[in-house]
């Protein structure tokens, strides 16, 4: 035995009275005290302390701290100088005091060996390090409550959580903060020492705890290390981080659904939408919004992390959902990147902007009708309308009423995106419609004056249409032209026809309702191209060997109207 305390113990304690003299007791100097003493030391506690042991007159004899190791024992048993025994209950963890002890409460009229002579008065300068009890439990305290706690650690959980690890006297031995990554640990398999394991239990996210582990719960008679002495009380401040089982499923909060939902997501629609992503203790790691760009994909194709492939299943345009996944459905054990580390479990909070199908068609829905409805656009008419353009969560893109006129196209000539033009075609002047139209029949994957993969929602109303021409041509006789066409154009018989006389026939045909040119473009320079087409010697004038019908041109054509 190191120490003098224990040296020839059971001799000492049964050996003969000290030789006759005054008997005192004890002289206890209670030099530093802490300001906060949580416990006090009671008969029956184990301690532990460094102390250094002198004479009266200052001459030391012994110290725990030459040795580099505090002493340890049980109080109140008899196991260490009765004086030392007696002077150090009640002492608080961190307190100084000085025990001066008389000679029958320490070594007597027998002294011990060459060091301490018979009825010698001592002096032990203790520093208590630590207290404990075999009847301790583990103390917990909650220092932060969490806000919201709707789940907490149960056995076989798994946890991350950040800590300060220190002993009763307020050293350090270790920080999850000072390497700036939690601790992982499945609770209740007996990764962790059993006092954490017990004091976890309970916890919520968010939550602050501290604990205070006895050595039989923690590391022991053994220790850990170089930081965590032999029979060392350790005190924990906890932060739990994280938390999940790994037979978790994802789970989804619904927070806002539009009051209109026709359609519901299902496997291979494509996705825009935007989100916030935290982890459980509500702090961001990646926003879209940031970016002022939506995150594009395809549902249940595998193109993200499987718990977000499910969690999109089944949404509504403009819904607002909470998705919380699982690490193991989520980055796993892995995590991702400096943002996302591993077994962190995911919360995406989520708006769904638009979806579509590469299979959609563009969707019409006439929420106005005249009667009654005797003509309908078609292919190559010339129409105006007015126009309402926004994304289906109502962003107003572009609008007909900035402008002083209304829009106008020829419908087929592929002016317009294809989806509006099949959406403007069979309408009736002072028809309303709304149409929707799929970015493949849109702006496409890549957008431009509009977001990439937009699904875009029309309001269009029909204000005119003028017939139109089939593709290739510049008039059509709408009856039938007459017999003898050059006859008819020659109108002074003088077996040509120049531009001027053309021009006339034609704009009478037109007028009378027999015959419609081109519409869209200035009448004048349709005729003169009609001209030009008949006039193959481009001498200026037309004359009967010249002339021929467009039928007589292209006999491939399908429609086959009669025209110059």
């Amino acid at each position: 035995i190191d120490s003098w305390f224990e040296k020839d113990l059971v001799c000492i304690l049964t050996t003969e009275k000290s030789s006759p003299g005054p008997v005192g007791d004890i002289v206890v100097d209670r030099y530093s005290v802490p300001k906060r003493c949580r416990r006090e030391v009671k008969d029956g506690d184990f301690v532990r302390y460094h102390y250094n042991a002198t004479f009266i007159d200052g001459k030391q004899f012994d110290s725990s701290y030459q040795r580099g190791t505090p002493f340890f024992e049980v109080v109140g048993q008899g196991r260490q100088l009765a004086g030392v025994d007696k002077g150090i209950v009640g002492m608080c963890i961190n307190e100084r005091r000085k025990i001066t002890v008389p000679p029958h409460l320490a070594y007597g009229g027998q002294g011990a060996g060459d060091t301490i002579p018979p009825d010698t008065t001592l002096v032990f300068d203790l520093h208590l390090l630590d207290i404990f009890n075999r009847a301790d439990k583990v103390q917990t305290r909650v220092i932060k409550s969490s806000k919201n706690c709707s789940r907490s650690v149960m056995r076989t959980d798994f946890v991350r959580f950040h800590f300060n690890g220190s002993l009763l006297d307020g050293s350090t031995f270790d920080s999850s903060y000072e390497r700036s990554q939690t601790q992982d640990s499945v609770v209740g398999e007996g990764w962790l020492i059993k006092g954490l394991e017990e004091g976890l239990l309970g916890m919520c996210v968010g939550e602050i705890r501290n604990f205070i582990i006895p050595p039989f719960l923690a590391f022991g008679e053994k220790g850990y290390g170089k930081e965590i002495p032999p029979h060392a009380t350790l005190v924990y401040d906890i932060l739990l981080e994280d938390l999940h089982n790994t037979k978790d499923d994802i789970t989804v909060e619904i927070q806002e659904v539009p009051e209109s939902c026709t359609r519901k997501s299902v496997t291979g629609d494509y996705i825009r939408y935007h989100y916030n992503g935290t982890f459980l203790n509500g702090i961001t790691f990646d926003t879209s919004y940031q970016r002022n760009s939506t995150y594009n994909t395809y549902i249940g194709l595998g193109y993200v992390i499987s718990g977000m492939d499910k969690g999109l299943q089944g949404v509504c345009v403009g819904e607002r959902r909470r998705i919380t996944i699982p690490p193991h459905l989520a980055y796993g054990q892995q995590g991702a990147g400096k943002d996302i580390p591993g077994s962190a479990v995911v919360v995406f909070d989520i708006h769904v902007i638009d979806f579509h199908n590469p299979k959609d068609s563009v969707q019409v829905d006439v929420t106005f009708k005249p009667e009654p409805c005797n003509e309908t656009s078609e292919v190559n008419d010339f129409v105006q309308y007015h126009y309402n353009c926004s994304l289906l969560d109502g962003t107003l893109l572009f609008t007909s009423s900035d402008y002083s006129a209304p829009q106008d196209v020829v419908l087929g000539a592929d002016k317009v995106i294809d989806g509006l033009d099949e959406g403007l075609r069979g309408m009736c002047v002072g028809e309303r419609r709304t149409i929707i139209v799929p970015p493949h029949l849109g702006h496409g994957e890549r957008g431009g004056d509009v977001p990439g993969s937009a699904v875009l929602h029309f309001e269009v109303e029909l204000v005119s249409i003028q017939k139109g021409v089939p593709e290739g041509y510049l008039f059509v006789w709408l009856k039938d032209s007459p017999a003898e066409l050059f006859q008819a154009l020659d109108m002074n018989q003088d077996k040509e026809v120049p531009l001027e006389e053309f021009s006339v026939f034609i704009k009478q045909q037109v007028a009378e309702g027999k015959g419609r040119l081109k519409p869209a473009q200035d009448p004048e320079v349709v005729i003169g191209d009609m001209f030009k087409n008949q006039d193959r010697n481009k001498d200026g004038r037309i004359t009967a060997e010249e002339l021929k019908l467009k039928v007589e041109e292209d006999a491939e054509k399908e429609d086959q109207h009669d025209e110059l």
